[in-house]
């Protein structure tokens, strides 16, 4: 039951963080920095809970059942924020599905191996996420449209947009994610595996 319950909380949580890392289309001046952070944040948070449920079931699959699940939750709540006047359009497409069936095939192709899983499936998912993240980022509305059609609230000073640095990280937000990504995804898939060994 504890680790049902687990599955479940791991993977709300992992839907909230990734409804407000949403939000980063907003940040227009913000665009590549916020999309690198926020592609790591969704990154790490697929990886640990999918892992955890894929090595705690052993079945291949449930990596992207549980993926579907985050993206469930996600469209429930974005449908909870459509109704209360907010924008629906921006990051609703299941970008985790894709990362989450490479998680699956590592680790069914190496007939069960966590330590393959660990390696292989989170270098896969570190670097396909941030990829698909920006198929699904060109597919949204404009956000300097969307922004003036729902204008927010004065922003606090400490997140005033700042002037882009044009050119850092060879000025592209996919390759910086996908490298910090691949990197840090390995730890977390070993983190998601660990968990089962309580």
């Amino acid at each position: 039951c504890t680790h049902y319950l687990f599955i479940v909380v791991v993977a709300v949580n992992s839907t909230l963080l990734t409804i407000n890392a949403g939000d980063y289309v907003f940040y227009t001046d913000w665009a590549w920095t916020s999309f690198v952070v926020f592609s790591i944040s969704q990154t790490l948070m697929l990886t640990v809970g999918a892992c955890y449920y894929l090595t705690f079931t052993g079945v291949p699959g449930t990596a992207t059942y549980y993926a579907l699940i985050m993206t469930v939750y996600t469209w429930i709540a974005k449908g909870a924020w459509f109704a209360l006047g907010y924008p629906y359009d921006f990051i609703v497409t299941p970008v985790w599905l894709p990362s989450a069936m490479l998680l699956d095939l590592a680790y069914w192709a190496t007939k069960k191996n966590k330590h393959s899983l660990i390696l292989f499936g989170g270098v896969l998912v570190g670097m396909s996420l941030p990829l698909f993240n920006m198929v699904n980022l060109i597919t949204v509305a404009d956000p300097l449209e969307t922004a003036f059609k729902y204008p927010r609230p004065t922003l606090p000073p400490y997140m005033t947009p700042i002037e882009p640095q044009v050119g850092k990280f060879y000025n592209s937000p996919v390759a910086l994610g996908a490298g910090a990504g691949a990197v840090l995804a390995c730890t977390f898939a070993a983190l998601g595996c660990k968990l089962t060994t309580w």
